[in-house]
């Protein structure tokens, strides 16, 4: 039976490297700060223009909502907008909601 299987012959495993445990670690450094500016740092500049944005709405604004609703700011709260979506149709939605801007007259050739 042994002269069907092969013996393994364990090999001598290599270092961690030609400079260590420290290049390791800096490699690590890398590739975190490397990540914070792919991922991290876009979206907190992207949080930081929604944010200004939402500060910004007036009354009259044309907006769109994160469900894709077009309407037109009628009222302003703390936390809530009311929009004018139709003739006489109003809702109120959270004010993170609201995702964009849209320009004037928007809601006429919609």
């Amino acid at each position: 039976m042994n002269a069907l299987i092969p013996q393994a012959w364990a090999q001598a495993g290599g270092g961690a490297g030609p400079a260590g445990p420290q290049f390791t670690f800096v490699m690590m450094l890398v590739l975190l700060g490397v990540m914070y500016f792919i991922l991290i740092r876009p979206q907190q500049k992207k949080a930081k223009e929604h944010q200004a944005m939402v500060s910004r709405l007036a009354v009259g604004d044309e907006v769109v909502t994160s469900g894709g609703i077009l309407g037109k700011v009628t009222d302003l709260g703390d936390t809530f907008v009311t929009l004018e979506i139709a003739d006489g149709v109003r809702i109120k939605v959270q004010k993170i909601q609201v995702t964009s801007l849209m320009p004037k007259g928007t809601l006429k050739s919609a």
